[in-house]
């Protein structure tokens, strides 16, 4: 009887393999020579599922920020069940985007390098816009979501504060990755933008910068 083969699961394998090259070594050092060994197939498999190089740096680019994604909003979903506040939802889910351990670290390093191989490649740049796109809905859902439960004030416009937030989470990640994850607190960096960014109901103390942020150490 032949083997079942799941498709799927070999492509998820070359584009993992792919991914810890790319991380160890730069865009430069991959090849699909490279990445067969690393992932224990043959070149031929690979072509068999990927038509060329962009093809797989477009799967591999949409598998990193695909992962993430989900990670975050399992972690969103997790703590609003919870019931906890919404700056300590953003803060507790968003760190999941910071280099903080060497799983994330992988990630960071895979995908700054694609996101600046998306500046010349069109396939690159739909996944970065999309994953970024989605990611900002998310984060603006749960913005609106805070609103709704008279934690955020009416005034904010949720979509230009989760932007806000996600800017200062991008330049976080860049600080850690290049002075490294004892360097400086980044999680305590992001409570504060948090709490300044998503601004409480007026005369809640959480709002201000001399209050309690509502997010606990």
């Amino acid at each position: 009887m032949p083997r079942i083969v799941d498709h799927d699961q070999r492509r998820a394998q070359i584009a993992l393999a792919f991914q810890r090259l790319l991380a160890a070594e730069g865009i430069a050092g991959v090849s699909f020579s490279r990445v067969a060994a690393e992932a224990g197939v043959s070149v031929g498999l690979i072509q068999h599922y990927f038509s060329g190089k962009e093809a797989l740096l477009r799967y591999a680019y949409d598998d990193a920020t695909s992962r993430l994604g989900q990670r975050v909003r399992q972690r969103v979903r997790s703590l609003e069940a919870a019931g906890r506040p919404v700056r300590e939802v953003l803060v507790d889910s968003l760190v999941e985007l910071l280099p903080l351990d060497e799983e994330r670290q992988v990630e960071y390093r895979v995908r700054s390098a694609l996101w600046f191989q998306a500046t010349h490649h069109p396939g690159l740049a739909e996944v970065a816009r999309r994953s970024g796109g989605d990611l900002l809905r998310h984060v603006t859902d749960v913005v609106v979501d805070g609103v709704r439960r008279g934690e955020v004030g009416t005034t904010l416009d949720p979509e230009l504060a989760a932007r806000a937030v996600l800017a200062t989470v991008r330049g976080l990640a860049d600080q850690v990755a290049f002075s490294g994850a004892d360097a400086f607190p980044a999680r305590d960096v992001l409570r504060s933008v948090v709490v300044r960014v998503i601004a409480g109901p007026e005369g809640d103390p959480r709002g201000t910068a001399g209050g309690g942020s509502g997010v606990p150490g």
